[in-house]
């Protein structure tokens, strides 16, 4: 009997190995974070594209369920900014008798795109906090997460653009053909939100405090920015600086190619833009490098 024992262990014994040697018929993949500084895998990201246009209609559910007005405050936000700020720039201020435009007109021109601007900063900066669950349960570009986000914005852009065609319209402005070139400055809205935007979420992630930075950062960009008042009031000799700002030459060449303001803000339009492409670039490097952190952080 002990030597029967003896020999059924060591049979299993040698089962044993050999089941351990034997290569597992199921493959496991390990995704681990490349080190150092990495380009954008612009591959990747059209492969996810699918999930990226679901993200974004998940943000626009969201964003109305449960409203009593809905998507009427795509139309309330731009409005109201054009009569505060009409009240106090136009009114008070005495601005409105230095344009030909009317400047109710001139004002919501310039809060419809501030308003998809201010909305995607607002969205994308904290869009990585309220992902927190999906971030840290499955692996994809957390990329698509601020990029879904701005999306987003664009249906309350379309429902507050139409509503200034029929302002203009009832003000006796006919679009010229200009008008063919507002997709590039909604264009260079979105980047200049994405640019911003990748930066706050990110840092959101490791400091909880950006949350409560965005409303106050958003209303000193508003003043800051040419919205209830035209660029023309700034000095000639500041004209370049205020450029600085991303967000002046959008606006002020998105009243350009629907009011017709002369001449063309060129100069400005070009330093925004180089402040734009420079601020996503190094947005989209930083956002890479500390991607590696989010499901740890989070």
């Amino acid at each position: 009997m002990e030597c029967v024992s003896e020999s059924i262990v060591q049979t299993a014994a040698v089962s044993s190995e050999a089941s351990a040697d034997a290569p597992s018929s199921a493959s496991t993949t390990i995704i681990e974070p490349r080190p150092g500084w990495r380009p954008i895998d612009l591959a990747e990201i059209w492969h996810y594209r699918d999930l990226l246009f679901f993200l974004a209609w998940r943000d626009i559910k969201v964003r109305y369920k449960q409203t009593v007005l809905g998507a009427a405050w795509a139309i309330i936000q731009p409005l109201m900014t054009m009569v505060v700020l009409t009240i106090v720039f136009g009114k008070l201020g005495k601005m409105a008798e230095h344009t030909n435009v009317p400047y109710a007109l001139l004002t919501f021109c310039a809060a419809v795109p501030w308003t998809l601007f201010a909305a995607s900063l607002t969205q994308a900066g904290n869009s990585l906090i309220s992902s927190q669950n999906l971030i840290s349960k499955v692996y994809f570009p957390r990329l698509l997460i601020p990029v879904s986000s701005i999306l987003g914005a664009l249906l309350d852009f379309a429902i507050a653009f139409g509503v200034l065609v029929l302002l203009m319209l009832a003000y006796g402005l006919t679009p010229h053909w200009f008008i063919i070139l507002v997709p590039l400055f909604i264009l260079l809205t979105l980047l200049s939100a994405l640019a911003v935007g990748l930066w706050l979420s990110a840092l959101n992630v490791e400091y909880r405090d950006v949350r409560y930075t965005i409303p106050f950062l958003t209303q000193l960009w508003l003043l800051a920015s040419p919205v209830g008042y035209s660029s023309n009031e700034v000095p000639a000799k500041w004209q370049t600086l205020y450029g600085l700002n991303p967000m002046t030459g959008v606006i002020e060449g998105f009243r350009w190619v629907l009011l017709g303001t002369n001449p063309p803000p060129v100069g400005m339009m070009l330093v925004s833009g180089t402040i734009i492409v420079a601020m996503l670039i190094s947005g989209l490097f930083y956002f890479r490098r500390t991607e590696k952190t989010f499901a740890d952080l989070i």
